[in-house]
């Protein structure tokens, strides 16, 4: 909903054409707040940790998270449920910007779920690191599945001109192991 009001905003058909740039500017991770610049609103500095996981830098940065939620939700409800996604969802987004605040190299603002999104996959990845280790498992294929998401951030990163927040990934990643065996600590029996 959020972004087809912005959308609409961008051609001129809801409020005015500057709409995204307003919601980046309210709404979007700003590491300059955490430093002296001086915010919209008192609790902008701690509400970017939220908000800017709502915002997105157009239709398809949108999309393209979305299909990835859809990808990686299913696994997540059906291992932990609704209360356990909720958690573990809201646990990246907080990572990702915790990842994006200490690591940024510069100010520019950082808007998009996909710290949360790569807080699922890591809470995926930490569930099966723990079930294959129970059961004896071979633990390889873990590690191909993050050298694949670290190679995919490098490519992406390198594609898009340096513009991808790895940092915001990296921050949701780590975040989404750690609290995915908080919440789900043992494996499933066998069927």
């Amino acid at each position: 909903m959020i972004e087809a009001v912005l959308a609409l905003g961008q051609l001129d058909m809801f409020g005015p054409l500057r709409l995204r740039q307003l919601a980046i500017e309210y709404g979007g991770f700003w590491p300059g707040l955490l430093g002296n610049w001086r915010p919209n609103y008192a609790a902008q500095p701690y509400a970017m940790f939220l908000s800017y996981g709502f915002l997105h830098s157009g239709p398809v940065h949108l999309i393209t998270n979305m299909i990835t939620l859809w990808s990686l939700g299913r696994p997540v409800l059906d291992r932990v449920g609704q209360r356990g996604f909720a958690l573990l969802y809201t646990g990246a987004l907080l990572g990702g910007g915790a990842g994006f605040a200490l690591l940024a190299p510069d100010l520019r603002p950082m808007v998009g779920a996909s710290g949360a999104l790569f807080g699922l996959a890591g809470g995926i990845l930490a569930w099966a690191y723990v079930d294959r280790y129970t059961y004896r498992d071979r633990l390889w294929p873990i590690g191909q599945a993050v050298a694949l998401l670290a190679g995919l951030n490098l490519v992406l990163w390198w594609a898009m001109d340096g513009q991808l927040a790895w940092q915001a990934h990296l921050g949701g990643f780590l975040v989404g192991w750690v609290l995915a065996l908080v919440i789900d600590p043992r494996p499933l029996p066998n069927d």
